[in-house]
């Protein structure tokens, strides 16, 4: 059996059985109970396993990127949950935001793009999508690259009846690199953007 064979032996469909689904949390947030059995990679199917699964919907991450002065625009807010691990819960991050029910993820990148930086995208490119934390959250991102003109971004940004406190900051790419070899971007979003960009520079910086 080759990894394409391993790869392709198990699907949702067929190899997982959900017993139970219950909600135990529902707040600003939705936490949910599962009780499931799921075939085994050596034949047969597991015991009853519980699990809690975090539900927050799906959002877009945007990096604007300026491709004529080599400049990204960050953003930075205040992320309680980052005072367990960090002595700063200032990040300096991406754009990001969720996804509603009934919208379309480019839009949504368009509208928070304005929101939090008030700038607008002369182009917008879908990159690709993924997990957050599949061990414990149901959240996919759907990553923009932006191309922006990085003059444009200054000031304080946000929604006020989200709580929003949002500083622009327009960064050198080599800049914003060495801050994430450095740990001063730690999170996950930007730290797999910048990385992302670094990969692809010659498919999005003019010669």
């Amino acid at each position: 059996m080759n990894d394409n064979e391993i790869i392709e032996q198990f699907n949702a469909e067929k190899d997982v059985e959900i017993l139970s689904k219950k909600t135990v949390f529902k707040g600003f947030f939705k936490l949910d109970e599962y009780q499931f059995k799921h075939r085994l990679f050596d034949g047969g199917w597991s015991e009853v396993v519980t699990r809690e699964v975090f539900e927050r919907g799906n959002a877009v991450v945007v990096l604007p990127y300026d491709p004529v002065t080599h400049q990204v625009v960050l953003i930075e807010q205040i992320r309680l949950p980052a005072i367990m691990s960090t002595q700063s819960v200032w990040l300096l991050e991406l754009v990001a935001g969720m996804i509603a029910a009934d919208e379309i993820a480019e839009e949504v990148a368009h509208r928070e793009l304005m929101e939090e930086t008030g700038i607008t995208a002369s182009e917008m490119h879908f990159v690709n999508s993924y997990l957050a934390t599949p061990g414990g959250s149901s959240e996919r991102f759907y990553f923009y690259w932006a191309k922006v003109d990085a003059s444009q971004a200054k000031g304080i940004h946000g929604l006020e009846y989200e709580h929003e406190d949002i500083k622009v900051h327009v960064v050198d790419f080599d800049v914003a690199m060495e801050m994430v070899n450095s740990g001063r971007i730690d999170n996950a979003s930007t730290v797999l953007g910048l990385q992302w960009l670094a990969l692809n520079l010659h498919k999005v910086k003019p010669v």
